[in-house]
């Protein structure tokens, strides 16, 4: 009985391993395909309601959240990998540009706290001081809504700063840290746990929330419904009777109505943490290798200035 349970186990753990080989040799070939052939997927930008339209959107929602998709992102990562491996300049290059990109967005991003204390000021003055119910802003065509409206999308502006901020916070260390072995152990050591912790929690996190936010995003923006269990020729069927159906239900009848943004940044979110859990393992892989003269090298971090050294880190 016990040898049929081992042969069992083993033999599912082999089925898996040559399952993830298919899938990885697979995303060679299924790349060929999306470039050589993009009409495919691709012909709905140029949206003219046709059924080629159709059943090329839907192409477009089913590989977005697909095994096939997944697998073509971790092949090209285990590629980028090991040939960064060889050519240690090459790695650094890709350290320095996703370390850079997540400060430029987040730096631009974090402008969005500005204008929510900007315009909650006015909405106080509107509705306090001159008794308003609505407001109007603009040049020619104004946008002219309820002050519900813009007092609710003032959660709007606090998740633009939540998404594009998160991997500029982590690249400036401003993220708030449980330390409970981290702080005594030796250089090489951290380095290993770091690795560990982008392979085993950021990139995995990163990955369901992208599966679950993509599906969850489009069928807020269109009819039928698509579904994650939906395989292909079910959703190429569904696009005979396709439509666009941008939410626009708000809270309150004149609240805001724009929620299919959150539901585009949840998605954005989880394609910024997991390409910074890349930068994240090559930085510790690198930092690793290189000794602790190689801690933060590179590292673009803010400052506040000459004889404010104390308050680093604290803001």
């Amino acid at each position: 009985m016990q040898d049929d349970m081992s042969i069992s186990f083993f033999g599912a753990i082999g089925g898996f391993l040559w399952w993830v080989a298919q899938n990885i040799f697979g995303a060679f070939v299924n790349f060929a395909a999306a470039v050589s052939s993009p009409s495919l997927w691709a012909d709905w930008l140029s949206w003219n309601n046709t059924t080629e339209d159709k059943q090329s959107l839907m192409r477009f929602v089913y590989y977005g959240g697909s095994v096939e998709f997944f697998f073509f992102v971790f092949t090209l990562f285990l590629v980028l990998t090991a040939f960064a491996i060889y050519f240690r300049g090459f790695m650094w290059g890709i350290v320095r540009a996703l370390e850079g990109f997540a400060n430029t967005i987040g730096r631009f991003a974090a402008w969005a706290g500005l204008l929510m204390v900007v315009q909650q000021i006015i909405i106080v003055f509107m509705q306090r001081v001159f008794a308003r119910p609505d407001m109007s802003f603009g040049l020619g065509v104004a946008l002219d809504k309820d002050i519900s409206w813009y007092a609710e999308e003032l959660k709007f502006y606090n998740a633009l700063v939540i998404v594009f901020c998160v991997t500029y916070t982590f690249v400036q260390g401003g993220h708030v840290r449980v330390d409970l072995v981290y702080g005594g152990i030796s250089h090489r050591a951290k380095r290993v746990v770091d690795m560990v912790g982008s392979l085993i929690f950021m990139m995995p996190v990163a990955v369901l929330t992208w599966m679950y936010g993509w599906f969850f995003l489009w069928r807020h923006l269109i009819v039928p419904k698509p579904s994650a269990s939906d395989q292909l020729e079910r959703l190429v069927l569904k696009a005979r009777a396709l439509r666009w159906n941008v939410e626009t239900i708000g809270f309150s009848p004149s609240g805001f109505n724009g929620y299919f943004l959150f539901k585009i940044l949840l998605v954005t979110f989880a394609g910024l943490i997991f390409l910074h859990a890349i930068a994240f393992f090559y930085r510790s892989m690198l930092e690793f290798i290189e000794g602790e003269d190689s801690e933060g090298k590179y590292l673009d971090k803010d400052t506040l200035g000459a004889g404010e050294e104390a308050y680093e880190g604290t803001h």
